[in-house]
């Protein structure tokens, strides 16, 4: 199988690894990739919101397969567009991607499907969002309508503060706003992602991860697109995978198909474990980021077979996933001054010295080899340390002790990812 991945962050990296260890993949390509992808799969350049260019650029390359990775593309209709060229493509409709690109459109697939979530408001003036935020109260929720690249939500105790990213949603600063907020009410409990492979008809779950949000330790400071994961998820109900997939996952397929939109691709369900039981905090239409790090290092089914699967409507017949018995742990090292504007330009150092760790590894997000050779960080979220165990605190001890390596000046990472999970 010739397989084209499209993105160029730890995610795709993390695809590719998988699929560069997949006997069925003869030829692995990536656009545009990233400095760690390079080492694993042929990098092209591609503007990867234009469809047209990416479907060219599979024709090209002759791929069998396509891979559509960022949540951007999809919502822009790429995945249609290669599947217009004939090529198998893994990655749901601009339409059906719009149940992460519209928090409002997901909502009322939600309400019609009958999955738990957040009671919510959709706001379009100031007027309606302080009657949605008065309703509710503290601790305030308010979400940005669009994509946001992850920090697009605010929760905060803090009305002012939320009442300024409400308005900031609806008009935007220089007048870019999606026109729509949504204010919902605050789930407790811990949170759980869980994703699952889909054709549209049959959902295949995969195993739970846990994100870290916040940039700081002690869920401190500001919301970022996630600082690390683990799973295994060893505290959470050995029934709450076939229980979502029952009353989210399942329900929420079942109901895009009934409005002529069937989601086929990757269905990722953030959740709230509260008080009043599960409940659908967002849905995702791509794999996640930082999750998929952990999710991918534990699964053992070649992956290119189940994307695939899914892709060409096969998957009812698709065999049991196979996981390791293990944990992982990744963890995220951000530039200086990530979430806000990052530097770029700095060296990363210690990457070779990482490489000889049997049990752990870097996969590359915002990264840009230079001329010289050196690789510099690129981006927010440069790097994620991924390492594996037979549990969680021997996963979590070799993936700090990989981080401990490398080194990238006025860089920051949580020092608590999965360290309660571990002690438990």
């Amino acid at each position: 199988m010739n397989v084209l991945v499209i993105g160029g962050g730890a995610r795709e990296h993390a695809l590719c690894r998988s699929l560069s260890l997949d006997p069925d993949v003869t030829s692995l390509h990536c656009a545009p990739g990233n400095a760690g992808i390079a080492e694993v799969a042929a990098v092209h350049p591609v503007d990867i919101m234009d469809g047209a260019a990416v479907a060219g650029l599979a024709v090209a390359l002759g791929a069998d397969f396509v891979i559509v990775g960022p949540e951007a593309p999809l919502v822009a209709g790429v995945a249609d567009a290669v599947r217009e060229r004939g090529i198998d493509c893994f990655g749901p409709s601009g339409e059906a991607a719009a149940l992460e690109g519209s928090k409002a459109f997901a909502k009322d697939v939600m309400a019609a499907a009958g999955v738990p979530t957040a009671r919510s408001y959709v706001c379009t003036t100031p007027e309606e969002i302080d009657t949605a935020l008065d309703a509710f109260g503290a601790p305030y929720v308010v979400k940005d309508d669009g994509l946001a690249a992850g920090k697009g939500v605010v929760v905060t105790s803090d009305v002012d503060e939320a009442r300024a990213h409400a308005l900031a949603c609806v008009a935007g600063a220089d007048g870019s706003g999606s026109g729509r907020v949504v204010i919902e009410e605050y789930l407790d409990g811990p949170e759980v992602s869980l994703f699952a492979v889909t054709d549209g008809r049959t959902v295949v779950p995969l195993q739970p991860a846990q994100d870290f949000k916040r940039a700081l330790d002690g869920d401190e400071g500001p919301n970022t697109g996630g600082m690390g994961a683990y799973s295994p998820l060893p505290w959470a109900d050995p029934g709450l995978v076939a229980e979502v997939e029952r009353t989210v996952l399942q329900p929420t397929v079942d109901e895009l198909r009934r409005r002529g939109t069937p989601f086929a691709g990757l269905l990722y369900a953030g959740l709230a474990i509260t008080s009043r039981g599960v409940r659908v905090i967002e849905f995702n239409a791509r794999f996640g980021d930082p999750e998929t790090q952990v999710v991918l290092a534990r699964l053992r089914t070649p992956l290119a077979e189940l994307l695939r699967a899914a892709a060409t409507g096969q998957l009812a017949a698709f065999p049991e996933l196979h996981w390791s018995d293990g944990a992982a742990v990744t963890v995220v090292i951000a530039a200086h001054n990530y979430p806000g504007t990052p530097r770029s330009g700095d060296e990363i150092t210690g990457l070779d010295e990482v490489a000889k760790d049997e049990h752990a590894y870097v996969l590359h997000a915002g990264t840009r080899r230079e001329d010289d050779g050196r690789v510099v960080a690129a981006g927010g979220r440069v790097l994620s340390v991924t390492a594996t165990g037979d549990d969680l605190a021997v996963a979590r001890e070799r993936a700090y002790h990989a981080v401990d390596r490398v080194g990238l000046a006025g860089s920051h990472h949580r020092r608590d990812i999965a360290a309660d999970a571990a002690r438990a």
